[in-house]
């Protein structure tokens, strides 16, 4: 088991004073059978009215809202969370199961295409012959690793709202765009399956007390008799480096901030997140 601190920080400059913004921040790591929260606070500056709520797919949400003029703001998250590895469930389903029609109720939301995660003739042949080759459980693997062959890594070929389509188009993405276009794959061959954001500390063997530059980072969450994890942009199981956040249909449902603000201009932004292995 790994007790990390994670610092996330961002910054917003208006180019002419804000006098009034509206927004939600999704920065609270969650606590489950993989990871405890030990501690969270989400600050502002400037300091602001704010209220926590759990949101329909069970993510804590910061509510906020400033109503004196302002050129900047400031919204820093800072968590300590336990984390450990990744568990597959001792059930396994098989695809008649899936195909159920009591299976296809339960999960409707999470096996329907979304703007992020749009259907694909392509894909759906795709995915017909890895369901043909696999078991529920082996074709979670097998479509995150095609996808890992199909793109590679590149910032600044695709942005927050370029689908998992858009991706493969270019052949290139980032770590939304992996888990985006697997949540198709796996979505076509009827496995319910949900995006992840959080974050990763990049290196296994950690130095206690190093606080290092970390990542956000997205992967998928399957659910083949339960719900597991996997991450399609390295191709592996999830660990004790990875700590989990928020979980959806796609980006839209674990956006990190987002909110209205009234005023003239556009916005600067910064962010930065660092992480530190404590133990």
């Amino acid at each position: 088991m790994w007790r990390l601190r994670v610092i996330h920080a961002t910054g917003y400059a208006y180019k002419s004073p804000v006098t009034a913004s509206f927004n939600e921040a999704r920065l609270t790591p969650r606590s489950d059978s993989r990871q405890n929260v030990v501690l969270n606070r989400v600050e502002t500056t400037p300091a602001t009215r704010s209220y926590r709520y759990i949101d329909y797919w069970g993510t804590a949400v910061t509510a906020f809202d400033l109503h004196a003029p302002h050129t900047e703001l400031e919204v820093t998250s800072s968590s300590v969370v336990e984390t450990d590895k990744g568990e597959m469930p001792a059930q396994r389903v098989g695809w008649d199961e899936l195909a159920g029609d009591a299976m296809r109720d339960r999960f409707d939301e999470l096996l329907v295409p979304t703007r992020y995660t749009p259907s694909s003739k392509k894909l759906q042949q795709v995915a017909q012959r890895i369901t043909k080759d696999y078991a529920p459980q082996e074709a979670v693997v097998a479509a995150a690793s095609w996808v890992h062959t199909e793109l590679d890594y590149v910032t600044g070929t695709t942005g927050v709202h370029s689908s998992g389509l858009d991706a493969l188009h270019e052949g290139k993405g980032v770590c939304q765009d992996f888990a985006h276009l697997t949540l198709i794959l796996l979505r076509s061959m009827g496995i319910p399956s949900r995006y992840v954001s959080g974050y990763l500390h990049p290196q296994r063997r950690a130095e206690v007390g190093n606080t290092i530059e970390g990542q956000s980072h997205a992967w998928v969450q399957a659910w083949t008799g339960g719900w597991w994890d996997y991450d399609p942009t390295n191709d592996n199981e999830i660990n004790e480096q990875y700590v989990t956040v928020a979980a959806g249909r796609d980006y839209s449902d674990v956006t990190p901030l987002k909110g209205i603000y009234s005023g003239e201009g556009s916005t600067d932004l910064e962010v930065v997140v660092e992480i530190t292995r404590l133990n």
